[in-house]
């Protein structure tokens, strides 16, 4: 691994270069924050991608891409005289002291649990009306309740233990299957979801992940029972359900 010195040289050297391209670069000298918003979103998809897959090249590489980012973002706002990266890492820097007094404080925790609740009455205190202040009203829906929840959990809104957790989600599912008018068997839908995911929140699971690693194991079967259907010479939307339950069966096995 790099030292110190090597570390704060490489970051150095990618502000050096950031200059450049500003200065230089056709492409570069014409982006906004605002042009650059979709391109980090999708940075961000791309990392996100890695990480489940375990890839730690591809995880170093979206990690640079992002990095870049937030230096062309500070550099922007540095020509407008708004704020440089300096104050960006100096305001995290601070706000991250600020709110560990455990450890540059003399508050006392026993567990994570705690520092969680430390954290967000902290928020509150710096002027925050609401705990769920903080959670970006443009996440996809699952990530958003995933973090709502975490966030109210924060403050002592939370079930006792798992059983009381999942009675919840067996109740949003009766008041669904008995609900008959389509708009509201949509609010009851949301309701199943909403407990569904609360439901592996608290019992370890991430369900964002979850969900993402079945899509891929959905994908990768179904790419292999097409090729299955191709190899013996048939088109797969001219199987019946059966048939393509009988590939599905053996691309399972493979």
């Amino acid at each position: 691994m790099n030292s110190r010195e090597e570390q704060l040289k490489a970051f150095n050297r990618l502000l050096d270069i950031m200059d450049d391209l500003r200065e230089k670069c056709p492409w570069d000298k014409k982006q906004t924050m605002e042009s650059l918003r979709y391109l980090t979103i999708e940075e961000m998809y791309e990392l996100s991608d890695a990480i489940l897959e375990n890839d730690k090249t591809e995880i170093r590489k979206e990690l640079g891409d992002l990095f870049l980012h937030l230096i062309f973002y500070s550099k922007i706002a540095s020509e407008t005289q708004d704020f440089d990266v300096a104050d960006v890492l100096n305001g995290i820097s601070e706000k991250l002291i600020y709110r560990h007094p455990h450890i540059y404080g003399d508050v006392k925790v026993t567990d994570e649990e705690e520092v969680k609740q430390n954290w967000e009455k902290l928020k509150l205190k710096e002027g925050k009306k609401s705990v769920l202040e903080g959670v970006p009203k443009s996440l996809p829906a699952m990530v958003k309740a995933f973090r709502i929840q975490e966030k109210v959990k924060g403050v002592g809104f939370e079930f006792e233990n798992s059983e009381d957790t999942w009675a919840k989600v067996q109740e949003e599912i009766n008041e669904f299957k008995a609900e008959t008018e389509a708009s509201k068997r949509e609010q009851e839908f949301g309701d199943v979801l909403f407990s569904l995911i609360n439901y592996a929140r608290f019992t370890g699971i991430n369900p964002e992940d979850a969900l993402e690693r079945t899509n891929k194991k959905f994908i990768a079967r179904f790419q292999k029972i097409e090729e299955l259907s191709k190899e013996e010479g048939k088109n797969i939307a001219e199987l019946s359900l059966k048939e393509q339950d009988e590939l599905w069966e053996k691309a399972k096995l493979m």
